[in-house]
């Protein structure tokens, strides 16, 4: 697929007005930018931000990716939590005032099987209405098993458009395949979810040319499926086992120019920020785009209630080797540092000073006769 090069004589005229707002602009224009932004979001979204926790169920992982926590390459704490201590952690997290959760899990067959998540499905939606997915991609016979069991929304980020710099980064696995990735958003659709993410991880290559190959994914994926909501997300880079540091630094002034620019090109679609950034920068960022955020997150399976810690081991080529007690008692590992870690009605609170409403529940399967 080459639907992304925003250079050639087929581009849109909105992927062509897109690189125009990317292109460096002094304080006054990224002001104007800012406040188109803000009019947009508010002309289209009202005052809600949707908030959603994500919660890790694995970080067993086969593939060898230089800039995660979980790689294979690293020797880190690993566990795959039971149904049943999956379930501990939603219902902490429903008491916690979500109604919205993230399931994410590494790429492990031996731990993370079809089966698996399908059972992880189920037993949550039982907990909370709305269910998402962050997982390895699936055929989409197998994603309509997910979308059955209760999944409504399926996640799943590019990491960078760049195949050459895509296949310097993916070193071994299954997720070295660029295209069956590329291709994964359209798969899910096929099989049902009603809410499809993408993204791409700001850090590993030059900002602007990511920006736009995310942006004509995009405007692809909203003529494909039409039917269903699409949300973009602009994550960077944290620390994470491994130590793998930023090749291309995202500063913050144009990471807010970024933000802008999805929202005045894509007035309609859903910007999710996470708490891989800083709180300050959330509070200013939220009003200029930003209609969904997560809050209190944890970033390793069992995080939220010390779930798992009793079978906490190494994988090596593919056996466990258990670990001592002492190192058990920190927990598995996780994917990668937070940087906001208020609670979640501290985040709230602070959406409420900017005129701004939580939403911890917009979605219920009763709406489509389901449950």
């Amino acid at each position: 697929m080459s639907f992304w090069n925003p250079d050639s004589a087929t581009a849109s005229s909105l992927l062509r007005r897109f690189a125009a707002l990317l292109e460096p602009v002094d304080d006054a224009r990224l002001e104007a930018m800012a406040r188109e932004a803000a009019l947009l979001t508010r002309r289209n979204f009202g005052k809600a931000v949707r908030m959603f926790a994500p919660l890790y169920l694995s970080n067993e992982c086969i593939n060898s990716c230089t800039y995660c926590g979980f790689s294979r390459e690293n020797a880190i704490l690993r566990v795959t939590l039971e149904v049943e201590q999956v379930v501990a952690e939603a219902r902490h997290l429903r008491e916690q005032g979500f109604r919205s959760l993230l399931l994410v899990a590494g790429e492990h067959p031996k731990f993370v099987s079809n089966s698996y998540l399908e059972k992880c499905i189920a037993a949550v939606a039982a907990v909370v209405p709305s269910v998402a997915l962050e997982v390895a991609p699936l055929e989409t016979d197998q994603y309509r098993g997910m979308v059955g069991s209760g999944a409504e929304a399926l996640v799943v980020y590019q990491e960078t458009y760049d195949p050459e710099h895509y296949a310097a980064l993916h070193i071994a696995g299954p997720k070295r395949d660029y295209a069956w990735r590329l291709a994964c958003p359209e798969r899910g659709y096929d099989a049902g979810f009603r809410r499809i993410g993408i993204g791409a991880l700001f850090g590993l290559c030059p900002w602007r040319s990511e920006a736009l190959a995310l942006a004509a994914h995009l405007e692809h994926l909203l003529r494909r499926c039409w039917k269903a909501q699409m949300t973009v997300s602009l994550p960077r880079l944290r620390p994470c086992a491994g130590e793998f540091e930023a090749l291309y630094p995202l500063g913050d002034r144009d990471f807010t120019q970024l933000q802008c620019a999805f929202r005045i090109c894509f007035p309609q679609v859903g910007i999710v920020m996470s708490t891989r950034e800083p709180a300050h920068l959330r509070d200013a960022l939220v009003p200029l785009g930003v209609t969904m955020m997560s809050a209190g997150s944890h970033t390793e399976p069992g995080g939220y209630t010390g779930q798992g810690r009793d079978a906490l081991h190494h994988t090596v080529r593919g056996r466990q080797i258990a670990v001592e007690a002492s190192a058990a008692a920190q927990g598995a590992t996780e994917q990668f540092e937070i940087a906001d870690d208020r609670t979640p009605l501290e985040v709230a609170g602070a959406l409420n000073r900017r005129g701004l409403e939580a939403v911890w529940k917009d979605w219920d399967p009763a709406i489509m006769g389901v449950g």
